[in-house]
């Protein structure tokens, strides 16, 4: 069914009287923490898409075509023990994608870009990284184009020839299949709470030893929560296994003071499982890349964060596209900001799905799906909706200009 009031068709308000997540008799999430390679190669693809969009805004006024979605972490080798630790192989950032590499006659400073986006993201999410003897960049980003695409796409001749934001013949540039909810629940409320709280500005004031690289599982059945938290500590800084655990017990303590004024549940706390065979969770910069792992772009947290196998789930790799007409970006941000507006609106659990097409008009996509949990239809809410759907796909404008200045965190 659709709005009468907005007569576009495209917009599907429905009833869902399916139970909700908080009352199925099991749910399961995941988090992959700030420090962990899959979120870093995230971070670092976006981060790269905001420093190139800013670089080509400040030179010509307009942003030149690119995708850094295909970044790859290959970590580097360690060499610790209690009381000491040292990085002996260095990290390597590997960027493949595409790009304009200049502007008419002007080179865009591709190699500076991308070694600063990998250099600030890893020095901001592990502890004493030194990006000159830390980081190695690869550079597999080209300009290929096929002969359809003449000059404006990836060899501009000039900022006639580049994109400006908020042109309204922006189309979408793939077929796109997004998902949002709103609200989290327990669980996932508690998952990202405690991940957050850990790699916080505050937790690590006090708590410096502590890594980075924190995973997070959570269990529920029925009302009963449980956790399993893993999270690293700094070798330089732990003297001894006896001191290993005295801090373990301490931060899982910390950790259980947070769930107890999150969940009204008790919540079980496991931290550091691999402990129970003497095997210290022990790194030298905070993070297993530390120890030769590697990380990709989109394997690891949705754009809300968390990894729900029980929810709708859109796995698209958002980070490091282009945000001018990237929909798999653009959409996936706005299918859960709708979800939560309208689920404000409404007071019951919504889903959004949103599909579009290549060549859409940003602002029409193919289907826009609202499912709203044991909603008793009537007009004037479905108006509403309607009407905060369209304004929200009206404004990927300023959804652009907010990935490109502010910066969404997409993991």
């Amino acid at each position: 069914m659709t709005s009468s009031s907005t007569a576009l068709e495209f917009i599907s308000v429905q009833p869902d009287f399916r139970p909700e997540v908080d009352a199925l008799p099991y749910e399961l999430v995941e988090r992959k923490g700030v420090g962990h390679p899959d979120t870093m190669a995230d971070a670092i693809a976006e981060r790269a898409s905001r420093y190139y969009a800013t670089h080509c805004l400040s030179r010509f006024g307009r942003v030149a075509h690119h995708w850094f979605d295909k970044v790859l972490i290959f970590g580097g080798e360690a060499d610790f023990d209690f009381g000491r630790g040292e990085l002996v192989h260095p990290y390597t950032v590997l960027f493949a994608g595409k790009a304009a590499l200049r502007c008419g006659s002007e080179e865009i400073p591709l190699d500076d870009i991308l070694h600063t986006a990998a250099a600030d993201v890893l020095t901001q999410v592990t502890t004493g990284f030194e990006p000159d003897k830390h980081l190695r960049v690869e550079n597999r980003v080209v300009d290929h184009q096929g002969p359809g695409r003449g000059s404006t796409r990836y060899r501009p001749l000039g900022p006639a020839d580049l994109v400006a934001p908020g042109d309204p013949a922006l189309t979408s540039n793939d077929c796109n299949l997004l998902h949002g909810y709103a609200p989290l629940s327990r669980l996932e409320r508690a998952v990202l709470g405690v991940e957050q709280m850990i790699t916080g500005e505050e937790f690590k004031a006090a708590n410096p030893d502590t890594g980075w690289d924190v995973k997070v599982f959570g269990s529920r059945r029925q009302d009963d929560f449980r956790l399993v938290v893993n999270m690293p500590f700094i070798a330089a800084d732990i003297e001894s296994f006896d001191h290993y655990q005295h801090r373990v017990g301490q931060c899982r303590r910390a950790v259980q003071e947070l769930l107890d004024r999150v969940l009204e549940e008790r919540c079980e706390v496991l931290l550091n499982p691999a402990d129970r065979g003497v095997r210290p969770y022990l790194t030298v910069l905070g993070s297993v890349a530390d120890t030769g792992d590697v990380g990709a772009v989109g394997r690891g947290n949705r754009v809300n964060g968390l990894i729900t196998p029980m929810r709708p789930m859109s796995i698209e790799a958002p980070a490091g596209k282009n945000p001018m007409d990237h929909t798999g970006k653009l959409y996936n941000v706005l299918a859960h900001r709708l979800a939560a507006q309208i689920s404000d609106l409404c007071g019951r659990p919504v889903e959004t799905h949103i599909f579009t097409s290549k060549e859409a008009p940003l602002h029409r996509p193919e289907e826009v799906v609202v499912k709203i949990r044991s909603w008793q239809e009537d007009e004037s809410t479905r108006a509403r909706v309607g009407e905060i759907v369209t304004a929200g796909l009206d404004s990927t404008y300023g959804l652009t200009e907010e990935l490109i200045h502010s910066g969404i965190t997409l993991w």
